[in-house]
């Protein structure tokens, strides 16, 4: 019979603590913590699992936005949804009273020679009424560079039809998927 961490007899088990929560780890440590009951590992999960958010990227356009999400554990990066820029905060509203999310993540759109392109100020408008509406999430950037370019590259390596490889939406999608999983170093 297999381990049930809500009996109370549980032998206990091995699982990880995420590195952000450990204080002594480096980059590419994931300290292991051994469970003596169940008891044990109710507390832990109480404190770090349930405790854990998602992060959010926004791939922001002026007629679609692309979104993307992790899971609450931060390690696996999947595109959300396209969404018309004219309804992100009817989106954000209902997203967000169904899911606990610690960070938004906004591509910022930059030029070649460094220099913001025109959304910039778009993007400033969204981040402060955004910031009003929920405070307490905390919002980052991140370069957006090539990620559309790098996103239709991938749809087309999937083989797929000339009309999926058509699809706006779907490259925001991917593209938002890029952003942050260059945000989060994955890629």
């Amino acid at each position: 019979m297999g381990w049930d961490p809500s009996s109370e007899q549980s032998e206990g088990g091995l699982f990880f603590l995420p590195q952000q929560y450990s204080e002594n780890a480096d980059k590419n440590y994931v300290r292991f913590i051994k469970c003596v009951d169940g008891n044990a590992f109710r507390n832990f999960f109480y404190t770090f699992a349930v405790t854990m958010a998602r992060i959010v990227c926004l791939d922001y356009g002026i007629k679609r936005c692309g979104l993307a999400t992790t899971d609450p554990l931060q390690i696996i990066v999947t595109g959300l949804d396209t969404v018309e820029t004219k309804d992100i905060y009817i989106f954000f509203k209902r997203y967000l009273t169904a899911e606990i999310v610690e960070k938004l993540v906004i591509g910022l759109p930059v030029h070649r020679d460094g220099n913001f392109t025109y959304l910039k100020s778009d993007i400033d408008k969204f981040v402060v009424e955004f910031s009003e509406k929920w405070p307490n999430i905390k919002i980052d950037y991140a370069d957006e560079q090539f990620s559309s370019v790098h996103a239709k590259q991938i749809i087309l390596d999937s083989g797929a039809n000339k009309k999926k490889r058509q699809d706006k939406a779907l490259v925001d999608k991917i593209s938002a998927v890029i952003i942050l999983q260059r945000y989060l170093k994955h890629i």
